[in-house]
């Protein structure tokens, strides 16, 4: 069942029949390290803290993040403290948020196992989905278990962003969360993307080449016609070696002001 939180949130109007780009973010982790109080946090502002660990449920809900709107759609899964059925997010997701609780060490030892399932995954796609280390309930620092280097080093290990929000009373860092995962996705969309090849063109002429005109003047400036019929031939970019410069001087030599001088690389240009 898939539910959508309250009205679109202020700004991130758009213009009618214009389609919003959809970010599918799901939520990972052990019972008890705050995946629904997360969820609830970032798409209400509030704050509840018992949920049934039983129940999966997908939101959704229009952000505007850097200036562009988009349908996020949050997965708030129910494993029972290990990757069971993996498959109906690993599937879905075009991010995965891990997350633990810092008072409890069991939480983080699960991650661990989220974290393998996740790179093993990867490493049969073709496009990456980004993954997000999230320590939570930071408000509980007082019984920390788990130290925040040893948070940065698991994420480090795994290629993965590192975060500690708490879901309790920190609205605007659980947001940037979120928000980031979206701009992960986007940059990965980005470096997906097909490089463009670049061509060099060598204008050669054709066998019948007209003589070059007369060099002629006007105001003390040099100019030059050549009438000629070119064709293009790609290829590889030349060495500096193979590159022939071609010096062109005005022929008025009773001319007083100096002639300017022309260098050319000849018969290339790029385009």
């Amino acid at each position: 069942m898939s539910a959508m939180f309250g009205k679109p949130r202020a700004g991130a109007e758009r213009p009618p029949q214009s389609p919003l780009a959809e970010c599918n973010v799901a939520i990972l982790g052990c019972r008890g390290a705050g995946k629904s109080a997360l969820t609830v946090k970032f798409l209400t502002k509030r704050f509840i803290s018992e949920y049934d660990p039983n129940l999966e449920d997908t939101y959704a809900s229009e952000e505007l993040v850097d200036q562009q709107p988009v349908l996020l759609k949050v997965m708030d899964t129910a494993d029972q403290d290990s990757p069971v059925n993996c498959e109906r997010y690993l599937r879905w997701a075009s991010a995965f948020l891990v997350v633990y609780s810092i008072d409890d060490r069991k939480s983080f030892e699960g991650c661990r196992r989220y974290l393998d399932v996740l790179a093993r995954h990867a490493q049969g796609c073709q496009h990456e989905s980004p993954v997000l280390l999230l320590g939570n309930k930071l408000d509980m620092e007082q019984y920390r278990q788990v130290t925040k280097a040893e948070g940065m080093s698991l994420a480090s290990k795994f290629g993965c962003l590192f975060y500690e929000v708490s879901a309790c009373q920190d609205f605007a860092a659980v947001q940037h969360v979120f928000h980031e995962a979206v701009r992960e996705v986007r940059r990965e969309a980005e470096r997906s993307l097909p490089l463009r090849p670049l061509f060099i063109a060598e204008e050669r002429p054709c066998l019948h080449v007209a003589a070059p005109a007369a060099l002629a003047t006007r105001q003390g400036l040099a100019s030059c016609t050549l009438n000629t019929l070119s064709t293009v031939n790609y290829k590889e970019i030349p060495s500096v070696a193979q590159a022939k410069l071609v010096t062109v001087k005005s022929s008025r030599a009773q001319s007083k002001r100096k002639a300017p001088t022309l260098t050319l690389l000849k018969g290339f240009k790029i385009f």
